[in-house]
């Protein structure tokens, strides 16, 4: 008899492409490994460029969105931004209550299991806004030794971008005391194939905002984080 599928939630702005194929990419590899079977169902928010003031009209639309995946009863839902309690107490007035993962507390959460207090950062954002990124990772007490700012202002071209690129990118990192790196700070922006090659070639734990919410989220369910080809953090080797 076939187990029934875990129901994945996705709240997505309009203009990202990245949430719906790294998340289910990532936990498609672990169901070659593991016996758990995983559906994906999204809701969507309009942003079209990646600035505070959009993200910030995105975010409040997002209640409308988890109330419409928690009428299909979902098992957790990821967030591209913060706002988990808020959106999670949506789920229960709904009597279909789910655990939000947030994109940004799941980096946390990830760099805390790494133990990882210092840190190197790439992301596709303009500077003021990796700034702010930065400030919040600061915040929770992880240091930002260095960080690259691809100055991608469309979010559109953010997610066209090549995730193999990121192995040259990397090398213009500063890494010199860092105890893990962050190879892309937004969901939106594709890194999960350079994962691995990335950390074979600098010797340091590497995660992605996308890595981390899949984690999260296993952990969230009470379910293995093996995945194949996820690197230390999903792969327990750290």
């Amino acid at each position: 008899m076939t187990a029934k599928a875990i129901r994945i939630g996705q709240i997505v702005p309009s203009s990202n492409t990245t949430m719906e194929t790294e998340i289910p990419q990532i936990l498609r590899l672990r169901e070659m490994v593991e016996p758990e079977r995983f559906t994906f169902h999204s809701s969507r928010m309009r942003m079209k460029k990646v600035t505070k003031s959009e993200l910030e009209a995105m975010d409040k639309d997002s209640d409308r969105c988890v109330l419409e995946l928690s009428d299909a009863s979902m098992d957790v839902i990821g967030y591209a931004s913060v706002s988990e309690k808020r959106l999670e107490k949506v789920t229960a007035e709904n009597d279909h209550s789910a655990p939000v993962v947030t994109s940004a507390g799941a980096l946390i959460h990830g760099l805390q299991t790494l133990n990882a207090r210092k840190i190197a950062v790439i992301a596709p954002y303009m500077r003021p806004l990796t700034e702010l990124v930065i400030d919040y990772i600061q915040d929770q007490g992880v240091e930002v030794i260095d960080s690259i700012s691809l100055e991608i202002p469309d979010n559109l071209e953010v997610g066209r971008q090549n995730p193999m690129a990121l192995c040259k990118i990397v090398q213009d990192l500063k890494i010199d005391g860092a105890d893990a790196v962050v190879l892309s700070a937004c969901v939106q922006m594709p890194s999960f194939p350079a994962i691995r090659e990335v950390e074979n070639s600098i010797q340091l734990p590497v995660v992605s905002a996308a890595v981390c919410t899949a984690f999260q989220m296993l952990q969230k369910l009470n379910l293995k984080t093996f995945v194949p080809g996820g690197g230390m953090l999903l792969s327990g080797k750290y």
